[in-house]
């Protein structure tokens, strides 16, 4: 979607209101701050954003009429904790206008994707949905699982609820319909079959095996097939085999035979029965312990395209309902609706709900709770999936819980650590150095929260551990230092994990403390002196103890999962970097020089290194090279 903020997208007034406090909360502060805003507000559709002192988004929340939805803040006797909490810290507010409600629905949903305010309820989930995409571009068309945004022209299927289901259908896809599956650059220097023509899992359209009318006919096949037609594709296969048989060519035949009895079994193959169903969404809540979570099944043309557990952060205080409704609106925002979305309760707005919904599809979507047949049924498993999974979570959360709390009592933590840091460094013999940050917490691995550090100070000798390790640590703190030096929000570690030994472990004190920061508990990780193959990892504590753990302590194996995670995205990032650095040319730095010159002037001369030591007279000929870029190549790589 567009820009949240682009007036062409809604027709925006937008206007920021700032009253100052002080920095601590402060409830007649907050109260102040929202009626001076309420001065100048319109009764008019719109989003609102609470912000504190440093400007910080605390919330954001959507309004039929800002002006009243506003004025409610400052009852406060009415409001709940929680939002009685966010007023305290609010000394600011950002207005923005729109056309109608379903629009401010839309755009809520953007802006807290942005933002991710404390006080909103959020989809935590940093995984984008998998899709197959049947490309148009091609007169063969590949058939390939995709992510992220649609930069293709073609028929996107999804979403699955993983790659793991993409890949079963796309191995489906294969033995049914014999797609291509491999990249335009492979297809276009083949001279012979490779070998999944062999095993029969691609028509080698490559090498001239099939038509373009043929494969037209298999991609036809296959769209039916991923849009619930696939009772059609069963009946043409049926008459194609029988028609081979009767003239007596069985092979042909016993290949048709082969891709019936594969969609046969695919079709026998689907967990969920939803059959009659179309493309449909189906959500349950299941609410235990204070933790929510939510199960969703992906149904498309009849169907089951998987499932997946989703668990909201920042539920405490806010009705069922509400969590759900606003889950919804997230998740759509990142992927589109299909024309059922089935849900296991009333929700708050339903109309208007489906409306933003429809807007975001270009499409109507129905909300509703089902009550019978078929899609009752299935949602009474997806409402049995979800008691199961928030079980499972909840016995996860405990387990971890006492993990960290072993944690806080070995390494002598005041409290078990929120926010676990573990730091690693890569490189060879200095090349493609970078340094590499895992976060950890409750509940589990934060993804989103990774960073990758190239190496970049003059000062960092290539290949210099401990001037890596310093440098990284010192970027990551001096700027924790300057977003947020009061510690307010949730980027400060309670302990830091270091890859490494003494040596490792003095360097990064000794960071800490050139910046004044000495409350940061610090723990170096060694390798015992069989590389930990035994399990006999070494922590070195500041106060310079070591400690060793017991080979079956769990504690260890989750200490030791930590240290792993760090090296294996420490890894790939420098593999990640080492490629592109691979893949460099001297080309790339020549301004005015694009991919398409660039590729023009490969073509011709065969390598860099030959444009770099042409003569003006050969750059001159070369395609696509005016006698101006011709000079500019020459006078670039032989100034001086």
């Amino acid at each position: 979607m567009s820009d949240p903020n682009s007036p062409s997208r809604f027709n925006e007034e937008k206007a920021t209101y700032a009253v100052r406090g002080a920095d601590a909360p402060d409830l007649d502060a907050g109260v102040a701050a929202i009626r001076n805003v309420l001065k100048t507000l319109p009764a008019r559709p719109g989003v609102y954003r609470m912000q504190d002192a440093r400007g910080d988004v605390l919330y954001v929340g959507k309004a039929r009429a800002l002006k009243n939805r506003v004025t409610n803040y400052t009852q406060v006797a009415r409001l709940p904790k929680r939002l009685q909490r966010m007023v305290a810290q609010t000394r600011g507010m950002t207005i923005v206008t729109t056309n109608n409600e379903a629009e401010a629905l839309l755009l809520e949903a953007q802006l807290i994707k942005r933002f991710r305010p404390p006080y909103n309820v959020l989809l935590r989930d940093d995984k984008s949905f998998p899709f197959i995409l049947l490309r148009h571009d091609h007169d063969f068309p590949r058939v390939q699982l995709h992510r992220g945004a649609r930069r293709f022209k073609g028929d996107y299927f999804g979403p699955f609820a993983g790659a793991g289901q993409v890949r079963k259908t796309l191995n489906a896809l294969q033995k049914l319909f014999l797609l291509r599956s491999c990249t335009d650059g492979f297809f276009n220097t083949r001279d012979r079959p490779c070998l999944l023509y062999q095993i029969r899992r691609c028509s080698a359209p490559c090498v001239g095996r099939i038509d373009a009318a043929g494969y037209a006919d298999l991609v036809g096949d296959a769209r039916d097939f991923l849009t619930g037609r696939s009772t059609k594709v069963q009946a043409k296969l049926g008459e194609a085999m029988q028609a081979a048989s009767d003239a007596l060519d069985f092979e042909q035949a016993a290949v048709l035979r082969d891709r019936l009895k594969a969609l046969t079994f695919i079709q026998g193959s689907q967990a969920i029965n939803a059959e009659g169903v179309g493309d449909a969404d189906v959500f349950a809540l299941a609410h235990k312990s204070g933790v929510m979570g939510i199960q969703a099944f992906f149904i498309r043309g009849g169907q089951n395209w998987g499932h997946r557990s989703f668990f909201p952060a920042h539920t405490q205080e806010v009705a069922e309902e509400e969590v759900l409704s606003q889950f919804l609106m997230q998740f759509y925002e990142e992927v589109p609706p299909p024309k059922h979305v089935f849900v296991d309760r009333d929700l708050p707005e339903a109309a208007l709900l489906a409306e933003a919904m429809a807007e975001r599809a270009g499409h109507k979507v129905a909300l509703s709770v089902p009550q019978r047949g078929t899609r009752r049924r299935l949602m009474d498993q997806a409402a049995r999936n979800a008691v199961e999974a928030l079980d499972r979570r909840l016995a996860e959360s405990t387990t971890q819980a006492k993990l960290l709390a072993e944690i806080a009592d070995i390494f002598e933590l005041p409290e078990p650590p929120g926010r676990i840091e573990v730091y690693d460094n890569s490189h060879i013999q200095g090349t493609s150095a970078l340094g590499a940050m895992v976060v950890a917490g409750p509940e589990g691995f934060r993804k989103n929260q990774y960073r990758k550090f190239n190496i970049k100070r003059a000062e960092t000798v290539a290949g210099d551990d401990y001037g890596m390790m310093r440098e990284v640590l010192d970027r990551r703190f001096a700027r924790a230092q300057e977003e947020d030096p009061d510690r307010q929000g949730e980027g400060w570690p309670d302990l830091v994990l270091i890859d490494g030994g003494r040596g490792q472990l003095n360097a990064a004190m000794a960071v800490l403390e050139g910046l004044g920061i000495e409350d940061v508990a610090m723990v170096g990780v060694a390798k015992g002196p069989h590389h930990g193959r035994e399990g006999r990892e070494i922590f070195h504590l500041m106060d310079g103890r070591e400690l060793t753990l017991p080979v079956n302590s769990p504690v260890l194996f989750y200490l030791q999962r930590l240290r792993d995670e760090a090296h294996r995205f420490a890894i790939g990032a420098h593999r990640t970097k080492r490629a592109k650095a691979i893949a460099a040319s001297p080309l790339d730095e020549v301004p005015g020089i694009g991919p398409a010159r660039k590729k023009a002037l490969l073509m011709h001369f065969g390598t860099a290194r030959a444009v770099k030591s042409a003569s003006l007279e050969d750059l001159q000929k070369a395609p696509g090279v005016s006698k101006a870029m011709a000079q500019q190549l020459y006078d670039y790589f032989h100034a001086g």
